[in-house]
């Protein structure tokens, strides 16, 4: 009956499965449902009658795939008032009319070098696979860097409640992808009672399995550093208000908490306050007002630049741009360093093509008149040691910044920990969640801790094996207090980065064409 329906309506097959695979993504989590959907896609290619059909079938998958998986994109239409609400569905299906490409080619490419027949049997049923898993990876990778990229929701993230996620301190976020499609693979080779091929590619997972479920956190000891994540419960309609301005940092205030004899390392979200710091010592000194001896607080403020402007024959300064930062500022109110956010979200932080688009009615979703400008990109900010804390190097990623693979750690100067400030308010039920999933990866990815702070969540404190220790879900005020978890020796893929999943495509590609040079 399945068989019949696909050669019935396979396109209608294909766009269905895409949809229900989005379903092994936060907040639902259905990673079994994900490995059926592509089963069904691995069957869809199969018998696909030309390259047109396979690359077809392959985009229709991945449209569902992404229209249900960045639902949450339009909920941000609803924060700003330049353009219609409702366009925020529009901007979902377009940019999925566009994501969707990348399955596509993904599977064109295994229908192409794969040569499909019916005469396939036992390891010869193997090279699609190992063709499909090196695609799947390349395209992601491809996607994550095309037109400043867009890397959410790799498909590897649906693996991490299965402990096979370990797998991506060796191969990369990219590599764990390629394993799923092959997961998969092994479910349709047992169902063709192809035992022994499916075998071959489960034994490994399995064992993936069991080490992640099995490999240590490492225990926070009792000297560690003490942390508090504030998240104070800010919605996007109240962060801009003026009138709200003096209850807001109230708020924060209230969450740091009474200056304790240990210092403390206070960290709050993303654009907390409405200051620039450089050019405010009032602000500042607000600010230090809240710190005991030792303490340092890290929190988000724009950067600013101006530029002279001739009107009427009069210079004035006009705002010429902005940078998205994190500070640190100590208790005598002087600001220790300053981070500023390199991977800026096209129409959100800066808009594209701005003498073009907004003539015609198009405009930023965050408030402003200028653009962000990206910063230098990852390094490791020194924390000096006071009362008795040790020194300390901090990686910054700013929100949308932490979901790119590979790209959040100055290698050469490694840090002992991140800290991605992040506002998800305006981002629904769904994306908070995702985002903090990709989070994990990347602590796994790299064997660090990561301390995230939210204005509405989720705030969390993730240890170097992507297991989150403390965590304040969504629409809550609140705050964690924990030590500082500690860091792994870097781990593979912390010394080499994307060449290890780049490999891993290239072995796969091999594999595939040798075992069917073999039988030709």
């Amino acid at each position: 009956m399945l068989k019949q329906a696909f050669a019935r309506h396979p396109k209608v097959a294909a766009l269905l499965a895409g949809l229900a695979s989005a379903t092994g993504f936060a907040p639902l989590n259905l990673w079994p449902v994900t490995l059926a959907c592509l089963v069904a896609l691995i069957l869809l290619i199969q018998h696909a009658p030309d390259r047109r059909a396979a690359f077809t079938r392959g985009w229709l998958f991945g449209l569902g795939h992404f229209t249900l998986g960045l639902n949450w994109i339009a909920h941000a239409f609803t924060f700003q008032d330049t353009m219609p609400h409702w366009f925020g569905y529009g901007a979902v299906l377009l940019l999925s009319l566009y994501l969707a490409v990348y399955p596509g080619l993904a599977t064109l490419g295994t229908w192409w070098l794969s040569h499909f027949s019916p005469e396939r049997r036992g390891w010869m049923a193997l090279p699609p696979l190992l063709f499909f898993a090196a695609f799947w990876l390349g395209t992601e990778y491809l996607r994550a860097w095309a037109f400043t990229g867009f890397a959410w929701n790799p498909l590897g993230v649906t693996l991490l409640p299965t402990g096979i996620a370990i797998a991506a301190t060796l191969i990369g976020t990219y590599g764990l992808s390629a394993l799923t499609i092959l997961a998969a693979g092994a479910l349709l080779l047992a169902f063709q009672r192809h035992y022994r091929p499916a075998a071959a590619i489960a034994a490994p997972l399995v064992l993936l399995a069991l080490w992640g479920h099995l490999a240590p956190a490492p225990a926070t000891p009792p000297g560690a550093p003490r942390v508090r994540v504030v998240q104070p419960n800010i919605g996007q309609d109240q962060k801009y208000s003026v009138e709200n301005e003096v209850a807001n940092f109230r708020k924060l205030a209230a969450l740091s908490g009474q200056p304790r004899p240990a210092p403390r390392l206070i960290f709050w979200p993303e654009a907390a306050i409405p200051a620039y710091l450089d050019m405010e010592p009032g602000w500042r000194a607000r600010l230090a007002s809240l710190l005991g001896p030792g303490d340092l607080l890290m929190t988000g403020a724009d950067k600013v630049y101006f530029k002279p402007v001739e009107e009427n024959g009069v210079i004035t300064q006009k705002l010429a741009g902005a940078n998205n930062s994190v500070w640190i500022v100590t208790p005598d109110a002087r600001l220790l360093g300053r981070y500023s956010k390199a991977h800026l979200v096209p129409y959100g932080e800066y808009l594209p093509m701005r003498n073009i688009l907004e003539p015609i009615g198009l405009s930023r979703l965050v408030p402003g008149d200028a653009d962000f400008w990206p910063g230098p990109g990852p390094q490791s900010l020194p924390l000096p040691a006071t009362l008795g804390r040790p020194d300390l190097k901090m990686g910054v990623q700013i929100c949308y910044e932490i979901i790119f693979s590979g790209q959040v750690i100055d290698r050469a100067n490694r840090p002992d920990f991140l800290f991605n400030p992040s506002n998800d308010a305006w981002f629904g039920s769904w994306g908070p969640v995702q985002h903090l999933a990709q989070a994990r990866l990347r602590a796994l990815e790299e064997g660090i801790p990561i301390i995230r702070s939210t204005p509405t969540g989720v705030s969390a404190i993730i240890d170097a094996r992507g297991h989150v220790v403390h965590a304040l879900g969504l629409n809550r005020a609140g705050f964690l207090d924990s030590g500082l978890p500690p860091p792994l020796a870097p781990t593979l893929f912390a010394r080499v980065g994307n060449w290890a999943p780049f490999a891993l495509m290239l072995l796969l590609a091999g594999l595939a064409i040798a075992m069917q040079r073999s039988k030709s």
